[in-house]
């Protein structure tokens, strides 16, 4: 199965992304990974490290002339804003005087963390739990695209909210809903499309309401959350299982999500609007088209039973508000025990637009996942000869065990 670790902290030298279990000659060019992590640094409302930080992947091993091994492969992106932080940061030094942070943000893991670890200094927790750390995530996860895309499979996302501003206009996610998509729709063409938009969005008017409100968020030193919608198109029927509760391929998709900082709920499909509505209101009728079943709607999302439809999964995520504030809440300084206004540590104000892109990247491994636990292949060549023959031979199957 395949897998992936990543290591180093928000202001140390780099972050290294050990990548295994692919198969061998899958053709990867840096310049999709370093496109990716570009994505990742976009959208208005960030902070003051996008202007530092310029992603760039460099690949350490695993791959020889643009051609993986099917051995482990290894990426390092480095911090460039290491430079700044060295003597905070130095693995082999001493801890700096009067550098001891003792005042916890309420809804970051500054408190937990120091709690959980036994840690004199909040700096230590800050690290790790930054979302700096994602970066490595949409590293690997471009490696499970490139993966994908042999099997015409694709990703794509969007800024559904922020800060509670909504479209007028819900023609792009009903046709999701509603299955109401040209047969050779490609998922990744959303993100193509909205990309082109500073937060993501479909339509200007949407866009310029949203950043009136970051503007406002910004002027009073708070800060906003939203939701977004990760698509995927081009699957096969029958990843995920419904045998074992840790082989369900929306369980899997789910937790993938919530993995991602700042993140507290998820849905797939209709989601929680189908716990308000009747049966018959919320489950897709099934049809058959040119020997290919398919579904009247896709309120599903593209899985019944743990196990993908073939239909495009559709998945919604929420991000909280960031938890630095420039105007603090209040909170107990560990080094006196008495309440005080929190710290303020150089962050973002908006992350959503950079979420959903994770997103994509976090989405794509999961399913990358189970196309390898289903049709396995040491070499991509036998794993597209294994994935072919399945999808010629799976309607025939259906029709003679049911003759």
């Amino acid at each position: 199965m395949i897998r992936f670790l990543t290591a180093g902290e928000s202001h140390g030298k780099g972050l290294t992304t050990i990548v295994e279990g692919f198969p061998s000659n899958i053709k990867v060019e840096k310049e999709i990974i370093d496109f990716h992590l570009a994505r990742r640094q976009m959208g208005y409302g960030r902070g003051g490290r996008m202007k530092i930080e310029k992603d760039k992947a460099e690949i350490l091993s695993g791959i020889r002339f643009q051609k993986t091994l099917g051995s482990p492969i290894s990426l390092w992106i480095e911090n460039k804003d290491w430079a700044n932080w060295i003597e905070k940061m130095d693995p082999e030094g001493k801890v700096p005087i009067n550098e001891k942070i003792t005042l916890p943000r309420p809804g970051h893991a500054d408190l937990v963390g120091v709690s959980k670890y036994n840690l004199p200094d909040i700096r230590n927790s800050i690290e790790r739990s930054s979302a700096r750390e994602t970066a490595a995530r949409v590293a690997a996860g471009s490696i499970a695209r490139i993966y994908l895309e042999y099997f015409g499979i694709t990703i794509g996302s969007f800024v559904e909210s922020i800060g509670g501003v909504y479209s007028k206009n819900s023609d792009e996610i009903n046709s999701l809903f509603d299955n109401n998509l040209p047969k050779d729709f490609d998922a990744w063409k959303l993100s193509e499309r909205t990309d082109l938009s500073s937060v993501r969005v479909f339509d200007q008017d949407h866009e310029d309401r949203i950043v009136r409100k970051i503007k406002s968020a910004k002027k009073k030193g708070d800060t906003l959350g939203g939701t977004f919608i990760t698509v995927v198109s081009g699957l096969p029927v029958g990843l995920g299982s419904f045998v074992h509760y840790d082989t369900k391929l929306d369980a899997d998709l789910a937790h993938t999500i919530m993995s991602i900082n700042a993140v507290k709920g998820v849905e797939i499909g209709t989601g929680f609007k189908s716990a308000d509505s009747y049966g018959s209101e919320s489950h897709d009728i099934i049809t058959l088209e040119e020997s290919t079943f398919s579904r009247g709607s896709n309120r599903a999302g593209g899985i019944e039973g743990g196990i993908s439809t073939g239909l495009p999964i559709i998945i919604r995520g929420a991000m909280k508000p960031i938890a630095t504030l420039m105007s603090p809440i209040n909170a107990v300084d560990l080094s006196t025990m008495e309440a005080a206004e929190s710290r303020r540590e150089r962050s973002d104000f908006v992350a959503v637009p950079a979420c959903a892109v994770i997103a994509e990247s976090m989405v794509a491994w999961t399913i990358a996942e189970h196309i390898i636990k289903k049709f396995g292949g040491d070499s991509i060549e036998e794993a597209l000869d294994n994935y072919k023959l399945y999808n010629k031979k799976l309607f025939a199957r259906i029709k003679k065990n049911f003759k």
